[in-house]
């Protein structure tokens, strides 16, 4: 870090407060100031180079210098810089990228509603999902159930819906009427001996058992991502999905799909809705909606869910909620050119074919002593670390061993993000086979970086190879 005080670095830890950072260490390390962009890389202020393994925050999916995004923002900022669509009022970039994202979705929907970001649409799906329910005259059901470790977002009721502890601590959160069940995670969370298809039977009964221990006349909706994200990537297992909305569907529970990560190509599929067979009532989108240029996200409803909510806003007189930004024409012409680019290049066509790859060369690592779990579809996956597999147990304290990694891999030029000890992959659909094996050989040296800190696995390593030699790629036999 540039330690002079009228550095970008010094001036950031003086003015500028993080998310998703501990203030106290950030003022002792300093910031990694990102300068430029370039495809699936960025560049900081020293000149240094990485591959953005995380595609920014999971979203950039048509890279960090596409001229076309570019140029449809300074088409729309010189023709109409700002609009609403409060009053009835519209103009022509929100009508077509409603019309698009409608035309676009994998089961029949109604209407497309915007709002900024992830959050602020969970947020909206909770209230439309209270108004429905006030406007079919069954004004109890308003409890909303989401899962441990999922992910929907920071304001306050989305953080509710949040299943991760960090998202709650010391936030007074969750608010009332939110409730979480089990994790789909089958390497984790199953009994000894027990298959995908029986662990997606239990968590599908789990979730009857608190339905029914609610009362049924009280559960308005279950959230849910097809792959859950930045609580791990999760990735559902067999059955999963088939069982948990036959459950919903027997009390008449509305099914929200959150596809803010999983949306416009990340499984190999348009939606991860397609990918899993999830039949939602509410589409979650945001991210790679505009490839994270400008900030834009939305929600599909099907006619369940307009119908009612139409009527209640002619009872009362409106829909009393709006975002003054959401909509902006701005985003919504970057968003539109943003989705004809996906499109037009086949970029799901790559995630799925490169994701191929990816996939591969990440199973490889399977055997490797800190290796628990690899786990992933198409252009998103996980790597968990473990310092002892046969118990999959972390390493010193959970966590940090995924940031010894995380660390490394930084030095050897990728940016990941670790989720505990989970090493994260998601870069821009963009990617080509050969930029993943880079992205995938740095990750091998920083495995190899952080075996050289753990004594017990250094040491056996030094048997093997013999004094001072590297260690080698492949791990020694029941370490």
């Amino acid at each position: 870090m540039d330690a002079r005080p009228n550095s970008p670095e010094a001036r950031d830890i003086s003015y500028h407060m993080h998310g998703y950072t501990n203030a106290r260490k950030h003022e002792e390390a300093g910031p990694l100031v990102i300068e430029k962009g370039d495809g699936i890389y960025v560049e900081d202020l020293a000149g240094n180079r990485y591959i953005e393994a995380m595609a920014g925050l999971w979203s950039v999916a048509v890279g960090f210098s596409e001229k076309r995004l570019v140029d449809a923002a300074v088409r729309q900022m010189s023709k109409l810089p700002y609009y609403h669509d409060f009053g009835s009022k519209s103009h022509s970039p929100l009508i077509d990228l409603a019309e698009k994202l409608v035309q676009m979705a994998p089961v029949p929907m109604s209407k497309a509603y915007f709002t900024n970001s992830g959050s602020e649409a969970n947020d909206t799906a909770m209230k439309m999902i209270w108004y429905r329910s006030n406007a079919i005259g069954q004004p109890a059901r308003k409890k909303i159930i989401s899962r441990n470790r999922g992910y929907h977002g920071v304001t306050i009721a989305a953080a509710s819906l949040t299943g991760l502890p960090n998202n709650h601590t010391s936030f007074d959160l969750p608010i009332a009427n939110v409730l979480h069940t089990s994790t789909p995670h089958h390497w984790r969370e199953a009994l000894p001996g027990e298959s995908e298809a029986e662990f997606s039977s239990r968590l599908a009964d789990d979730l009857e058992n608190l339905i029914q221990a609610e009362g049924p006349e009280t559960i308005a909706a279950f959230f849910g991502e097809p792959i859950m994200g930045a609580g791990g990537v999760i990735v559902p297992p067999a059955g999963y999905w088939e069982k948990i909305q036959a459950v919903l569907s027997k009390y008449d529970i509305l099914l929200v799909a959150d596809e803010v990560i999983c949306g416009f190509g990340r499984t190999g599929e348009m939606f991860g809705s397609q990918t899993f067979g999830i039949r939602p009532d509410i589409m979650v989108l945001s991210k790679q909606i505009s490839s994270s240029y400008l900030p834009i996200s939305a929600l599909l409803i099907n006619e369940k869910m307009f119908e009612p909510i139409a009527d209640e806003s002619n009872r009362i007189g409106t829909f009393g909620h709006g975002f003054t930004g959401g909509g902006h024409p701005v985003a919504a012409a970057v968003a539109f050119e943003n989705l004809k680019l996906i499109e037009e290049r086949d970029l799901v066509g790559n995630a799925r074919a490169v994701g191929a790859h990816m996939q591969k060369r990440l199973r490889n690592l399977a055997s490797h002593p800190l290796v628990g779990e690899v786990r992933g579809v198409g252009l998103i996956a996980a790597v968990e670390l473990v310092g002892d597999k046969a118990n999959k147990a972390p390493w010193e304290t959970a966590g940090a061993l995924g940031g010894l990694v995380n660390g490394f891999m930084q030095q050897n030029g990728v940016i990941s993000r670790n989720m505990g000890d989970a090493l994260a992959f998601c870069p821009p659909l963009i990617i080509t086979e050969p930029q993943v094996d880079e992205m995938i050989d740095a990750f091998e040296r920083s495995l190899e970086a952080a075996v050289k800190q753990i004594p017990q696995l250094a040491r056996a390593f030094a048997l093997q190879s013999g004094a001072g030699r590297q260690p080698p790629s492949t791990p020694v036999a029941g370490v």
